[in-house]
């Protein structure tokens, strides 16, 4: 284990995943001292692409795995790791969290700038799309985002989720426990993370986002999930952005991965200049 400026980093074995990728691990600790674990696809580019997975997902879900393998056919060098919280990494699962994920971004950015490696674009899923362009809209350090089937109405999709009544319920108990089918609690909503959640407003975040932050939307015609009319909003507000629909996608693109992996590759293969 190597210490650099007060943030961890250890270098695991390289192994050949399922997919016959050759993946490394990497670890680095955020700002509240948790470690952070991620899988470096390395080509021996100077430029990564940090990739990163949505709600109660991790680094092994294989829209990542695609895309890292596609990043890896062109020879550019990715990055995909776990928020702190969930898969491999410590910390404790939260509902909410968003501005923790985004230090934990920050975190694994900061992690390649002190090695001398150039981020050149940050991708998130989902969540994890929400998290890029909140960090775009705080940092002006990454100059290509994508941002993949996202949330900008916060409010949407919460009773769906949480059930009906949720607002009273959560401030009756103090919090709800969402179970399986079988009666297993997945997770807790506090309060207070559901008052986080509700509060944050994307459409004062988007404005903030760097006018020479070039942005990529990419969202399914039948998304399920968050429905299609939140990218449309996105590129009525998001200064320099693209927006790309495509047909009879779903959310997780199931489908239709071959076509989404296009259609980033092709954006940030453009756009590796404006490192």
């Amino acid at each position: 284990k190597k210490k650099r400026k007060k943030r961890m980093a250890t270098g695991g074995m390289i192994r050949v995943s399922n997919s016959g990728i050759e993946e490394k691990k990497i670890i680095i600790e955020n700002n509240c001292g948790e470690k952070l674990v991620g899988l470096l696809q390395e080509t021996g580019s100077k430029q990564i692409v940090i990739l990163c997975h949505g709600f109660r997902d991790s680094k092994k879900y294989s829209m990542m795995v695609d895309l890292a393998l596609a990043l890896e056919k062109q020879g550019l060098t990715s990055f995909r790791f776990d928020f702190s919280g969930n898969g491999e990494s410590e910390g404790l699962f939260q509902f909410s969290n968003y501005y923790k994920e985004v230090n934990d971004l920050k975190a694994v950015v900061q992690h390649f700038t002190a090695v001398n490696r150039v981020t050149t674009a940050i991708l998130g899923h989902s969540k994890g799309g929400t998290v890029v362009l909140l960090y775009a809209s705080l940092y002006h350090d990454i100059h290509t985002v994508v941002n993949v089937s996202s949330r900008y109405n916060m409010d949407s999709g919460l009773e769906d989720r949480l059930g009906k009544n949720y607002m009273e319920r959560t401030k009756k108990d103090g919090f709800i426990d969402i179970k399986s089918k079988k009666g297993k609690v997945l997770y807790r909503v506090t309060e207070e993370s559901l008052m986080e959640w509700m509060n944050i407003n994307m459409h004062e975040a988007c404005l903030k986002v760097d006018q020479n932050c070039r942005v990529l939307t990419v969202h399914g015609s039948i998304d399920e999930v968050i429905p299609i009319e939140d990218a449309l909003e996105f590129a009525k507000i998001i200064p320099n952005h693209e927006l790309r629909i495509i047909e009879g996608a779903n959310h997780g693109y199931s489908n239709c991965r071959g076509e989404l992996t296009s259609v980033v590759l092709d954006f940030i293969k453009v756009n590796m200049h404006r490192v």
